[in-house]
């Protein structure tokens, strides 16, 4: 039987999202129902709430989410009933191009669930990033639940999305090594997590740079050397001058903006690499002197989803949690209700909250 079940919906472009009742199938071939134990608040919410993403409402939101898997359909081995998991938004195929070449975090032709989850009046939801998580039991692709150990839900979830997108920003797709000068510009959840990263992976000096002396201290607990405040000072000069003139090593743009995207591209030392791993807007361009790509070398590089195999680093990263190395708390700002997240939003918008979970 189908479950009916409250989520968190935005019907419409800028409008408040409301909790109404949402009607989730049986899981079909491949599919699984989840119950939701937590939901981090992510910028990517806001994004669909805006209509930043694409204009598909009304949307199911939430998809940073951790909880317990209550059903499976046919043909389903991944995972079982009562297996705890984390919810991801690429469940790799195994079959493309870039999963037969070795490369399955590059995969094209990633799953989400077959059946829509509905209103109570019939209408078709769409759920972000293929998750839909502000809701008590979720319907996903098996692919997308991957078992980890059994941790405080709060903070396991928060591996979803952000924490994963920044740590693998500077790990996966920056690499990041034993002391290289790193800098991350934008020091909201992403940027910190990218910072958690850098410092896990060695790095020697790691500069911090917001227009917030707030995150900047946040920054600062989660692993930064040094900080930048942007509203004060050059950017691209202070981070050359915290890097003997030349600029740093890896720079992860946190922010997706033009403005921040460049200084990122001339904060970097000469075939440093840059790392872009905040969520543009579509009408978004930027341009840069073609001479100054090519003369400057090194990479510029763009982090889908940190460049994670979830199968690979969930696990890992809980691991790391456990044994007291991965600070996931510090992000946790706190804990609210379903019927919170449209305040979440705002204290969001106004830099109060590295993240605020929505707990079920």
């Amino acid at each position: 039987m189908p479950y009916e079940v409250k989520g968190v919906v935005a019907r419409g472009k800028g409008a408040p999202v409301g909790v109404e009742t949402v009607v989730v199938p049986d899981p079909g071939p491949g599919e699984a129902v989840v119950t939701v134990a937590a939901c981090g608040v992510c910028h990517t919410d806001l994004h669909y709430r805006e209509g930043g993403i694409n204009d598909e409402f009304p949307f199911l939101l939430g998809h940073e989410a951790a909880g317990v898997v209550e059903a499976v359909g046919e043909g389903v081995d991944e995972v079982a009933p009562g297996d705890f998991v984390v919810l991801n938004w690429r469940a790799v195929c195994g079959r493309c191009r870039a999963c037969r070449r070795g490369r399955p975090w590059y995969c094209f032709d990633t799953a989400n669930a077959s059946q829509p989850m509905r209103l109570a009046d019939g209408t078709a939801l769409s759920p972000a990033l293929g998750i839909g998580a502000f809701v008590e039991k979720t319907l996903v692709a098996a692919g997308q639940c991957t078992r980890v150990a059994r941790v405080d839900p709060a903070v396991a979830g928060l591996l979803g999305c952000g924490v994963m997108a920044g740590i693998g920003a500077a790990v996966n797709t920056g690499g990041v090594t034993r002391g290289d000068s790193v800098a991350v510009i934008g020091c909201g959840g992403v940027g910190d997590a990218a910072i958690v990263g850098a410092r896990l992976a060695g790095a020697g000096r790691i500069i911090a740079v917001d227009v917030s002396a707030r995150k900047l201290e946040w920054a600062r607990r989660f692993g930064a050397t040094d900080t930048v405040n942007a509203a004060e000072v050059d950017v691209v000069a202070a981070v050359r001058e915290l890097t003997g003139g030349f600029g740093a090593d890896v720079v992860i743009e946190a922010v997706g903006r033009p403005e921040t995207y460049e200084q990122a591209f001339y904060a970097r030392d000469l075939a440093g690499t840059v790392v872009l791993v905040g969520v543009p807007t579509p009408e978004m361009r930027v341009e840069l002197p073609l001479g100054e790509v090519f003369g400057r070398g090194g990479a510029l590089k763009s982090s889908w989803y940190g460049d994670c195999l979830p199968s690979r680093d969930f696990p890992m990263l809980v691991d790391l949690f456990a044994q007291g190395r991965l600070d996931l708390e510090g992000f946790v700002s706190e804990r609210i209700g379903l019927e919170d997240v449209e305040e979440a939003f705002a204290r969001m918008e106004r830099g109060e909250v590295l993240r605020s979970v929505v707990m079920l």
